[in-house]
């Protein structure tokens, strides 16, 4: 089968897939049960485990993302040669199974971690526990041959997290050269709400230090300068004070914040903007995937409308577990519009 040929069954088999699923307006039915077995009903077929509500909240979140990956897999199955850089987004499972892995070995566990299951895709060589140096040999992990210490896990998942990104980045170069700009947009926005989100956190939460804050952010070039193609949106805000909201205006995404009274105290809310953020690019994954048909953008968006629904289901699952009102989790989730506390 020819990669135009896949591509136009691939569409029509994302899009049925996408039918099935609690997207979209739709997501909100994850919300409109009132227990966890319901939960469960709602989103599967097999019979539920008999196991206690903290354990079956566990499971529910651990099928639904072993459905999305296992689905994903079926669309890639489809192209004679996968694209790159829809390898790439589910390689970024191998990354955070990297991070659980070094985890264990530095606890000195003898069994392997629970593993997000991405084969035959996988570029980490997972038979080769608990030998490390084998785990990463000839991979793009190569240089993680060492059981870290607690003190440098932090720093190597970073690294990681820097390298995931960039790798991404260079798959779209792999593209057709027609296919390139819209799928370079459309993850650039991605990678760009993310940076600011996570300044806002760093600045908010943790009251961290303007050069401390640039030294946690992803940059398209090792230069670091503050025109960078993902940083310089983060890089604009860390010089605005968090509690006026008048230093704010004018800036980009200025309809992203959290809403102000005149006169009023105001603070920042990181988690306000970050669901804002989350319901757009939700809603223009759903839009573009319509947009560029029999392109690598509905693998691309598939995926992330995917992954916000596997996001979803955890937050429904958490709040029915701790008993949190749904409305509060729904616009956590970006569900639902937030309302000002």
């Amino acid at each position: 089968m020819s990669r135009s040929d896949a591509a136009a069954y691939v569409n029509a088999k994302a899009n049925g897939m996408l039918q099935k699923s609690f997207v979209g307006p739709k997501a909100i039915k994850l919300f409109s049960v009132h227990s966890l077995p319901e939960l469960w009903a709602l989103l599967f077929t097999q019979e539920m485990p008999s196991v206690p509500g903290q354990v079956l909240a566990e499971e529910i979140e651990r099928k639904a993302l072993q459905e999305f990956i296992l689905q994903y897999k079926k669309l890639l199955a489809m192209y004679p040669k996968p694209d790159a850089v829809s390898l790439s987004l589910l390689q970024y499972y191998d990354y955070e199974n990297l991070k659980s892995i070094a985890t264990a070995l530095s606890k000195n566990e003898k069994n392997m971690p629970q593993v997000i299951d991405v084969s035959p895709y996988n570029i980490i060589n997972y038979k080769e526990w608990p030998d490390l140096v084998k785990i990463t040999e000839n991979t793009p992990f190569y240089w993680y041959d060492r059981i870290p210490s607690a003190q440098d896990m932090q720093a190597l998942d970073k690294k990681l997290d820097f390298q995931y990104v960039k790798n991404l980045w260079k798959s779209i170069d792999e593209l057709p050269r027609s296919e390139r700009p819209f799928v370079r947009d459309f993850i650039l926005e991605d990678i760009i709400f993310k940076n600011i989100i996570w300044a806002m956190r760093l600045k908010v939460y943790y009251d961290m230090k303007k050069d401390d804050i640039i030294a946690q952010l992803i940059f398209a070039d090792d230069h670091k300068n503050e025109k960078d193609l993902f940083a310089a949106p983060a890089l604009s805000i860390l010089d605005k004070d968090i509690n006026a909201y008048s230093d704010w205006s004018g800036w980009k995404y200025e309809d992203a914040l959290n809403p102000h009274e005149e006169g009023g105290e105001w603070t920042l809310d990181p988690c306000w903007v970050e669901q804002y953020f989350r319901r757009i690019f939700n809603r223009k994954a759903l839009k573009k995937m319509h947009q560029y048909p029999l392109t690598a953008m509905v693998m691309v968006c598939w995926f992330k409308i995917k992954q916000n629904e596997y996001e979803t289901v955890c937050a429904a699952s958490e709040a029915l577990r701790m008993g949190v009102d749904e409305t509060q989790v729904m616009e956590l989730a970006g569900i639902a519009p937030a309302k000002q506390r």
